[in-house]
């Protein structure tokens, strides 16, 4: 079986699983995808991989459109994703309405999962989130950092620590099992992030590849982004 191959965002991965059944049966074609962390998969792409779809942030396509990866005329939003907390299963839930609330929610974990902060967007902005809350340095010990949200949250419902707590974007969050959304980070500390497709600039073939972009962002699957946590 000929295979789509698609680098992206680890925020995209559960909604492209969701939907790969239907296409692989309306085309033939399967699915093969790198997810990670959004800086990791671009650098990824101007290294040469192979790729016919490229899902990341809006800003990081529009990179590579001026760099020539990707296909300008086939540049769709997907939709956004917040950055959100998240909890073991069975855990208390861990909720952070303003910015006092947010900074003893985090100072009362044992164990906070995170994304790479270099390099994935929520990783990133939970760096930025710590040192506004003048936090940073109390808990750096406490940081679990992995490659992408997918992992940390992963590693989350595994944990064995007695209060632990991720913090990733919720698309992540939420196709992970053992763990649970348990709120978005309040006003001044929270992040939407727009998510587009786009066409690989040397895309075996360009045409599957228009047709699963026009499927990602169709109407008719309005009802499983918002499942997979994407909002309009």
């Amino acid at each position: 079986m000929k295979t789509l191959n698609i680098l992206s965002g680890g925020a995209a991965q559960g909604l492209v699983r969701s939907l790969a059944p239907a296409f692989e049966a309306e085309t033939g074609l399967g699915t093969a995808g790198d997810f990670g962390a959004v800086g990791v998969i671009a650098d990824r792409l101007r290294t040469g991989v192979p790729a016919d779809l490229v899902i990341l942030t809006a800003a990081l396509i529009a990179k590579l459109a001026d760099e020539g990866l990707v296909l300008r005329s086939s540049i769709t939003d997907i939709g956004r994703v917040e950055t959100a907390l998240a909890v073991r299963a069975g855990d208390p839930p861990a909720r952070a309405e303003d910015a006092a609330s947010l900074r003893a929610v985090l100072l009362a974990a044992d164990a906070i999962f995170v994304p790479d902060t270099k390099a994935s967007t929520a990783g990133i902005h939970v760096a930025r989130v710590l040192t506004q809350l003048d936090i940073a340095d109390a808990v750096a010990d406490r940081l679990r950092i992995f490659p992408n949200g997918a992992t940390a949250m992963q590693h989350l419902a595994e944990s064995g620590d007695r209060r632990p707590i991720g913090c990733t974007q919720s698309t992540e969050i939420i196709s992970t099992q053992g763990v649970v959304l348990s709120g978005t980070l309040p006003p001044g500390y929270g992040l939407a992030t727009m998510y587009t497709a786009a066409v690989a600039t040397k895309a075996s073939d360009q045409t599957p590849t228009r047709r699963l972009i026009a499927r990602l962002t169709s109407s008719d699957a309005s009802e499983l982004r918002s499942k997979a946590g994407f909002v309009s």
